[in-house]
């Protein structure tokens, strides 16, 4: 449940922190006639015409739902589904999102060893560990430890196998983070991250929130969830063929995996209804062009990161 991304917009960047720049990107389109120059381009304005043909096309292809009986097998044998992409692409589908620690710098290791105080991280939905294996592979710190689950059994067999897991500061295993209740090897109230990257779009939108609000149990106060996911209008809900869609925004791909496709609002409410403060919320718009096809690609991203407050209150 996964895939990599970057970029930001200023004109919709929220933030509370002093530096509100973006992190990422950094090459930005200001002559239309250099947009094949480069493989990408940065913080992509669309002006209203583009907003309105992205419109046009998911109301295409979003008009008729799938049928109910289709519906409730694709959501039911999810895992099996993602069992079956991890059996066909093992580890190669993804790369390693080395990108991590520019735009979540809270997840590298404190600079000064007497900084290096015991750290816990725990990713929802693992995967091959495209995240996990960088934050091992760069984290020097003798105390941090690892969690990640998955619930793609293949996933963490493939996982575990990798040459850079490293069992002593790592534990991976496999469960369903739609359950009420999770099992876990640690304590509620004791995680300092979670780690949402490109997983919650996998999940039924009915289920979300529940989600949301098993992680703000588990973080410490004071904890930090970071978010990366599939924003509304991003070039992959627009090439959905007619009757991909089971309900609004949700579709199934050709290969039997979910996706959702977010707004910044969306992403907003479902965490801050929980109890978590914003402390960055970003709309993140990119181009990609295939410069030898002469084809333009745009993408959307929502990245997000909330905040346990140190004193708990939940909005009702």
């Amino acid at each position: 449940m996964s895939t990599p991304g970057n970029a930001a917009n200023p004109a919709e960047l929220t933030e509370t922190t002093e530096d509100k720049r973006p992190k990422f990107g950094n090459r930005f389109l200001t002559d239309d006639n250099d947009v094949f120059k480069h493989n990408a381009w940065d913080n992509v304005e669309w002006d209203e015409e583009q907003e309105k043909e992205a419109l046009a096309a998911v109301t295409k292809n979003s008009t008729q739902k799938m049928n109910a009986e289709d519906k409730e097998k694709f959501q039911n044998d999810a895992d099996k589904f993602w069992d079956s992409f991890y059996g066909v692409h093992q580890n190669r589908f993804f790369k390693d999102r080395h990108w991590l620690f520019t735009e979540f710098t809270e997840l590298a290791a404190p600079h000064a060893a007497e900084d290096q105080k015991p750290r816990s991280i725990f990713e929802l939905g693992c995967g091959v560990g495209n995240t996990i294996l960088p934050i091992l592979k760069y984290s020097n710190e003798p105390q941090l430890k690892v969690y990640g689950c998955d619930f793609s059994e293949r996933a963490i067999e493939i996982l575990k196998t990798s040459k850079d897991y490293d069992a002593k500061r790592c534990e991976v295993f496999v469960m369903d983070a739609t359950l009420d209740e999770w099992s876990v090897p640690f304590a509620e109230g004791s995680l300092d991250i979670i780690v949402l990257i490109f997983v919650l779009s996998a999940i039924e939108p009915t289920k979300m929130s529940r989600v949301a609000g098993s992680c703000f149990r588990y973080l410490r106060p004071g904890g930090l969830l970071l978010f990366r996911d599939y924003g509304r209008y991003d070039m992959a809900q627009l090439r959905f063929k007619s009757g991909k869609c089971l309900e609004d925004n949700f579709y199934v791909r050709g290969d039997g995996t979910l996706v959702y496709f977010f707004t910044q609002e969306e992403v907003r409410d479902l965490f801050c209804k929980v109890g978590f403060v914003e402390e960055h919320s970003v709309v993140d718009r990119r181009l990609q062009v295939n410069r030898g096809r002469m084809l333009k690609m745009y993408r959307v991203w929502i990245q997000t990161k909330m905040r346990k407050p140190i004193t708990e209150t939940i909005n009702q």
